[in-house]
């Protein structure tokens, strides 16, 4: 439609003579394509160039498929066949699943892929009509390196595509008048008599075992058939990992690496050995009216043998006793002696209504998707959960740990409003519920925020007090032990948290605070190494500390190279960040900052 005007437009829809036929529309774009772009705008664009030629186009091709656009990130494709359709995008998903498995979750081109057979309009060369418009507004609902397509492709297709499919029930698809069936194709399986799994597409080393009981708990099957149900599905699977984390002498891996294994058919072995555990818990929810349904259960990850299994069927109001018992029985069977004297009930304050639990869960799930239009979501979302519960402590810290993301990862918020708005949603969780150590955890990173360094240390020690096993809490002590002046204890926090959830989207953070702490203790040798590592994602930042520690080690030209790199991206940030000294750091450290910017070229 582009350089078309609406009545032009119009008029072409209603035109008896225009040619139409009946076609299989396959749409195509690139999940987190701004966020790719603001990251490595020219490494993006090389990259989307190199996947079109090397794999997209020549799969197009080969099943026999016409381009009809390309729209920057996004491709419109039209074929003869449904089955051809599906075949081509099931070729793409599946090439760049390969391509993907030695690259960063951050760094990776991942396609989501609509397909529709519809009526088409052809007008020099372009097609528009409700063929395409279903197409388009199926990718939009795809999951990342996922196909999803229409009920009509669906009964086209079956039978003869080596996939299978998830009912995703009625959909309610933008400008699209009435509700329409999809189904999600899963690459990750193919047809057996057997049924039997696949290993993960994943490549991950294999980590040893914790010297005390260790547990992963993957996503639970949505056995709703309504994908608005995922955030419910998810928000239990979160709650029950936050119960087992408060257990002292059992290592819990955190749900941000758990959850890379969502929408996948795992080995429970390769899972125990990937995230380094010697239990597993699974299981699936069925909501349905104002009952749900839960099954859950725990496996030797070394042996494949089930230790426990049990089966809920509870009004909604009991899901929080439900995630006690969960965790009490998955505890009585991992150490029973020390289930009696160690287990812990789940002290937070559940809400008198469902509602604001169930708008904090879609909040998190727009949050764990690590976006800047999805973290705006979450922020309406955590908001609507306060204005229905305001005592709703998750609410308030959910809302405060979003807008710190969004400080620093997204931009779209300046320090005054974080550290006003950000501020007094902790305080406020903290004031409600001060045995929830997210809430501390949050406090945590606000006060840092604000320079409030000893205060940051003590809210985070009380995080990692209230539950040692929380990978969100040892970032929070670490976080807050390196920049108030502590770095080589900020450090060891940071390695642990990666530790505790070894897959996480945000190792790289981590990653980033650990080189700056490096700096900070005087560890210029290692620092390059570890800026190096994170360089891609934060150039500016990156390059600056990379700068001075190459220029305290004396290698000047390689320092005056990164000085170089960082101003370039962003001259007025370089500028505004070290001629005045932000915030949350210390005068001391933005004093060593300096001095190793100037012996790196600086002139300022």
């Amino acid at each position: 439609m582009l350089g078309r005007g609406i009545t032009d437009l119009e008029a072409l829809l209603s035109d008896d003579r225009a040619e139409r036929r009946l076609a299989a529309v396959l749409a195509a774009d690139v999940a987190g394509y701004s966020r790719l772009m603001g990251t490595n705008e020219e490494g993006t664009l090389s990259h989307l160039k190199a996947v079109r030629k090397a794999l997209v186009d020549p799969s197009i091709a080969e099943h026999r498929g016409r381009i009809v656009k390309t729209t920057g990130d996004g491709v419109l494709v039209e074929f003869a066949s449904a089955v051809d359709a599906a075949r081509c995008a099931a070729a793409v998903q599946r090439g760049m699943a390969d391509q993907n498995v030695n690259v960063a979750q951050h760094k990776r081109i991942e396609f989501r892929i609509g397909i529709h057979v519809g009526d088409i309009i052809i007008d020099d060369n372009d097609i528009f009509g409700d063929g395409v418009n279903i197409a388009a507004r199926l990718e939009g609902i795809a999951e990342p390196g996922g196909v999803c397509i229409s009920d009509d492709a669906y009964r086209q297709i079956r039978g003869k595509v080596d996939v299978f499919f998830d009912d995703m029930g009625l959909q309610n698809l933008k400008n699209i008048v009435e509700p329409m069936r999809a189904w999600r194709i899963r690459l990750d399986l193919h047809p057996a008599s057997d049924a039997a799994a696949k290993p993960s597409i994943k490549t991950f080393r294999t980590l040893a075992l914790p010297n005390k009981p260790s547990i992963a708990v993957l996503p639970f099957q949505n056995m709703s058939g309504d994908p608005e149900q995922e955030y419910f599905v998810d928000g239990m699977v979160e709650d029950i990992i936050t119960a087992l984390s408060r257990i002292r002498w059992l290592f819990v891996i955190a749900r941000n690496s758990t959850f890379t294994y969502k929408g996948e058919a795992v080995d429970v072995k390769q899972v125990g050995r990937e995230l380094g555990v010697r239990y597993v818990l699974e299981g699936s929810v069925r909501k349905g009216g104002t009952r749900v349904r839960i099954t859950a259960q725990l496996i030797d990850a070394l042996t494949g043998s089930h230790l426990w299994a049990d089966r809920y069927d509870r009004e909604l109001t009991d899901i929080f006793a439900v995630q006690d018992e969960i965790t009490g029985s998955v505890a009585a069977v991992i150490e029973p002696a020390l289930a009696e004297a160690e287990q812990q009930r789940v002290s937070r304050k559940a809400p008198e209504s469902l509602d604001a639990w169930e708008a904090y869960q879609r909040g998190l799930w727009h949050f764990y998707k690590y976006a800047g239009d999805e973290n705006k979501i979450a922020q309406t979302l955590f908001r609507r959960a306060i204005e229905i519960d305001p005592n709703f402590a998750p609410g308030h810290y959910g809302f405060a740990f979003a807008q710190h993301l969004d400080f620093w990862l997204y931009s779209a918020l300046s320090w005054t409003e974080v550290t006003g708005s950000g501020l007094q949603e902790a305080r406020i969780a903290v004031s409600l519920d001060d045995k929830d150590s997210m809430a501390h955890a949050a406090l945590s990173f606000m006060r840092q925020m604000c320079g409030e360094w000893e205060s940051s240390i003590a809210e985070g020690r009380t995080a990692i007090s209230l539950n040692p096993n929380s990978a969100w809490s040892m970032v929070a002590v670490g976080h807050a032990l390196g920049w108030g002046g502590y770095p080589i204890e900020g450090i060891d926090y940071l390695r642990r948290a990666m530790r505790a959830s070894p897959h996480d989207p945000l190792t790289w953070l981590c990653t980033f605070w650990i080189g700056i702490f490096q700096y900070f203790s005087g560890e210029y040798a290692a620092t390059p190494d570890t800026m190096r590592e994170v360089v891609d994602i934060v150039p500016g930042f990156a390059n600056r500390y990379l700068a001075a520690a190459l220029g305290q080690l004396g290698r000047t030209a390689e320092a005056k190279v990164a000085l170089e790199k960082s101003i370039a991206v962003s001259p007025e940030v370089f500028k505004r960040l070290v001629r005045q000294r932000p915030p949350w750091m210390r005068p001391e450290d933005y004093v060593h900052v300096r001095e190793g910017l100037r012996k790196a070229g600086w002139e300022g």
